[in-house]
């Protein structure tokens, strides 16, 4: 087996290590919701390549390609996303973001548990959509990850550019920079897997959550004043759109 199959496992040990850096972060804040949602977020993104790992390791089975479909191709990037709905958005217009999205991915993922899958089109190596009977349940993950790019990747260029105007944030520009290329990539990665190029995801979704990481490190050394209400009420230093 080619090596690039090999690259979820690694992406999921540093989804670990990560998640477990955030949710110290956030047991220091725990009414800072937006940390809370990035703890989540990577989570999934770490669950994602968990079951990445697991066709690599064992060969494809039906059940785990569900759960990749409901965590990666389906998820991606969402929860991650709310994370920044939570931080530049009031609150109780967060709560309501969050329960059309989750109700989004109920119904999804639903219909993902239901749909009847053709075998005929199962490649041990790789894990697709394609091989659902029904596939227009395939349609659901792009209204989903869309609304991931507008407020994750939206959103980091957003600060980006307000920092960009600001003295002495250079850290937080470079670090929501980094943010939304990181967070672009997977969908980049994504959108192969849908002409059969799930290799090209195997290594944006590590190359991302790497960028990301980058990003978190540079902004938590920046003391300067950020220009979101919600960590000014909080005090917190923040994963992206610090």
């Amino acid at each position: 087996m080619d090596w690039i199959y090999y690259i979820p496992l690694a992406t999921f040990t540093v989804s670990i290590v990560f998640s477990y850096v955030l949710l110290k972060h956030y047991l220091q804040k725990t009414s800072a919701t937006y940390i809370l949602w990035w703890f989540i977020g990577v989570l999934t993104y770490g669950a994602g390549t968990l079951t990445e790992s697991i066709n690599t390791v064992i060969g494809w089975s039906e059940l785990n390609f569900r759960w990749w479909y409901i965590t990666g191709a389906l998820l991606g990037g969402a929860p991650l996303a709310q994370g920044t709905v939570y931080l530049i958005l009031k609150k109780s217009h967060a709560h309501i973001l969050t329960s059309l999205l989750l109700i989004t991915v109920i119904i999804a993922s639903y219909f993902v548990l239901k749909s009847p899958i053709n075998f005929d089109l199962v490649e041990k190596e790789r894990m697709s959509g394609s091989v659902f009977q029904w596939q227009w349940v395939r349609g659901f993950s792009p209204f989903i990850n869309i609304y991931a790019v507008l407020f994750l990747v939206g959103g980091a260029i957003y600060s980006a550019v307000k920092y960009w105007k600001s003295n002495g944030s250079s850290k937080r520009f470079w670090g929501n920079l980094l943010i939304a290329i990181g967070a672009i990539l997977p969908g980049i990665g994504g959108s192969f897997t849908r002409f059969g190029y799930v290799e090209v995801l195997y290594v944006t979704e590590f190359t991302g959550l790497v960028m990301i990481i980058w990003a978190y490190s540079i902004m938590k050394t920046d003391q300067s004043v950020t220009i979101h209400d919600a960590q000014k009420a909080e005090g917190t230093t923040s994963l992206s759109n610090d």
